[in-house]
């Protein structure tokens, strides 16, 4: 594997002649050895019939180098190695760096768009399908209790199954690992019955047990997880018999059923099939369609999961493999265009003919962008006057820029300022934006510096959100802090606050979660109303009730200027059409059990 960095390394120095006179002098320095091993390293690409080797003897005298094989060739051979290996960040990142145009780049991402999507063998006589599929995000644990991002969610909603589910494209709750339920008219005490002899992946059969030690996981934990408030409101959980679970809330929540639906509530073994919680993570057992068999940093693999209460999927394997994207600048420019997951990566090809072969597909999803400000922290934000400012400069921005939320101020992989904290001097006139401010709070904004809180994610949003500012006098500084962070106090230091919310069918209970956490740094007087609103969509047993009240709350907050929407963009799937049933399930994720691809005959 070094000898091919090493290839690409003497390629990118010295490849602009096929041939090239050299000194060993010159090639030590090149490869940073000694003379002993830069002739061990020529000798040996050689003998691989890589360059042929005309030496010289004698100390200054040169010796004549030939180049006999491409870049890109070596470049896809270190490539399926590494893949092979599990490990692909360090290549990725030495290829790019050797390249000296993007021929070479282009050339591996047109094999790695090859290497991804759907391929069949026959093993023992019979078709053996896999899908191989490009994932953006590094997949740290599949545990329903501790994954934070969504291509942690979307691996195991293949794992795991929830008591219920979520019909696709509506609102309707319906069973799944629950074959009914019954709720008492308070609507505190919920009985479940469970389907008989659902097998989980370790071959135990799934019982009331397993259910208990579910929620009971779920409402003792001091995690701060996503739907937190919803386990909070659990009062107990108990088994009836084998097949029956009571579980009793301490106050009547119509939120409780739809929390039901998500993969925070999936059902995993009692014990953790005495794993422990951090094996568990990497090394899960649920009863889903789906069972994984590896999992290393770059690499998951799952295999169809046969005995499957609902029916063996088409598939029988799928690797997800993550591909950092910096070793692809144009499609990294486009962070929420696309969801976490693809069955294929967007094609960059020129050609038409390429282009037309792909087919593409909007999941019922959106994420949206916003803004908030902290008008609990002492400053600038606590006046409605520049908070109004702040949000219509962002908007104006917004609308003569022309989709500029989506392009970057500048390249991560190339930037040499800090990742973690960027600082933007304001030199720009103070009126450059409209509206105009009064010379008291110009005097007030370009003697303050605003700081921008976000995650890694979204650190291009809060950076184009800072030049915007920058251009209307404001001093900003973005700094971005790990998810698991950013519920900490790190929040009441910032004074703007730029995050997402996924639309999907979960977004009412996103909504109550988000609307929960902002009423920590909104005005005090909003907070009251905000609560109220909150403890009625609580009770409220309309979805589309629901729907209205959490609209009062997002108007009032707009109208005050305490939040801003920055813009919203649809997930979107390319996949080839040789991929048949194509579909998203409830969470806007392909579902994986349902994919089949014709043979080749």
């Amino acid at each position: 594997m070094k000898l091919h960095h090493q290839f690409l390394l003497l390629h990118s120095q010295y490849g602009q002649h096929i041939e090239v006179q050299i000194t060993l002098d010159e090639l030590a320095t090149t490869f940073e050895c000694t003379h002993r091993n830069a002739l061990n390293l020529i000798t040996r690409m050689a003998e691989q019939g890589w360059i042929k080797w005309n030496s010289q003897r004698g100390r200054g005298r040169r010796s004549t180098l030939t180049f006999l094989i491409q870049p890109e060739e070596i470049a896809i051979e270190s490539m399926m190695q590494t893949i092979q290996r599990k490990d692909i960040q360090q290549t990725l990142t030495e290829i790019r760096q050797y390249a000296q145009s993007s021929t070479l780049e282009n050339k591996v991402q047109d094999w790695l768009f090859g290497y991804f999507g759907p391929h069949s063998e026959m093993q023992r006589n019979r078709q053996v399908d896999t899908l191989r599929l490009p994932i953006r995000q590094q997949i740290h644990t599949v545990d329903p209790l501790y994954m934070n991002l969504l291509a942690e969610s979307f691996v195991s909603s293949h794992i795991f199954d929830g008591l219920v589910r979520q019909a696709s494209h509506t609102q309707q709750i319906i069973p799944h690992l629950a074959h009914d339920w019954e709720v008492n008219e308070l609507r505190t005490e919920w009985t479940f019955f469970l389907r008989k002899e659902v097998m989980f992946h370790h071959g135990q059969m799934m019982t009331a047990d397993d259910v208990v030690y579910t929620f009971q996981r779920l409402r003792q934990t001091s995690q701060p997880m996503l739907y937190r408030f919803i386990a909070k409101q659990i009062e107990s959980v108990r088994a009836l018999n084998n097949n029956t679970v009571q579980i009793i809330l301490k106050q009547p929540s119509e939120l409780f059923l739809p929390f039901l639906c998500t993969s925070r509530a999936a059902i995993v073994p009692n014990g953790l099939n005495r794993r422990g919680e951090e094996l568990f993570g990497v090394k899960p057992s649920g009863t889903g369609p789906f069972r994984m068999i590896e999992m290393s940093k770059d690499n998951c693999v799952l295999e169809v999961f046969k005995p499957h209460f609902q029916g063996r999927a088409h598939l029988d394997q799928v690797e997800i493999i993550h591909i950092p994207w910096n070793v692809a600048p144009d499609q990294l420019e486009q962070p929420d265009r696309q969801s976490p997951f693809h069955m294929m990566h967007q094609h960059t090809s020129r050609s038409s003919s390429e282009q037309g072969a792909w087919s593409q597909m909007h999941s019922p999803v959106t994420v949206r962008k916003f803004v908030t400000y902290n008008t609990r922290k002492e400053g600038l934000l606590r006046d409605p006057h520049i908070r109004a400012h702040i949000s219509q400069c962002l908007q104006l921005a917004r609308e003569t820029e022309s989709g500029a939320l989506t392009h970057p101020i500048a390249n991560d992989s190339s930037s040499s300022l800090s990742d973690d904290l960027w600082t933007l001097q304001s030199s720009a006139n103070p009126t450059a934006l409209l509206p105009e401010l009064n010379p008291e709070k110009i005097v007030q904004i370009s003697t303050t510096s605003l700081r921008i809180l976000t995650i890694p994610q979204y650190r291009k949003d809060a950076r184009w959100i800072a030049n915007t500012l920058q251009q209307a006098g404001y001093q900003c500084t973005v700094v971005s802090t790990p998810v698991e962070q950013f519920k900490g106090s790190v929040r009441m230091e910032s004074d703007l606050i730029v995050f997402s919310l996924t639309r999907d069918q979960d977004e009412q209970l996103r909504l109550f979660d988000l609307y929960r956490t902002l009423a920590g740094h909104v005005e005090h007087h909003t907070v009251i109303d905000i609560e109220t609103l909150l403890e009625q969509i609580q009770r409220q047993p309309d979805p589309l009730i629901r729907t209205q009240y959490f609209q009062h709350i997002e108007d009032r907050l707009i109208s005050e200027y305490q939040l801003h929407i920055l813009y919203e963009k649809p997930f979107q799937t390319t996949y080839l059409p040789s991929v048949r049933g194509v579909t998203f399930n409830s969470q806007g994720w392909v579902d994986l059990r349902h994919i089949w691809f014709p043979p080749k005959i």
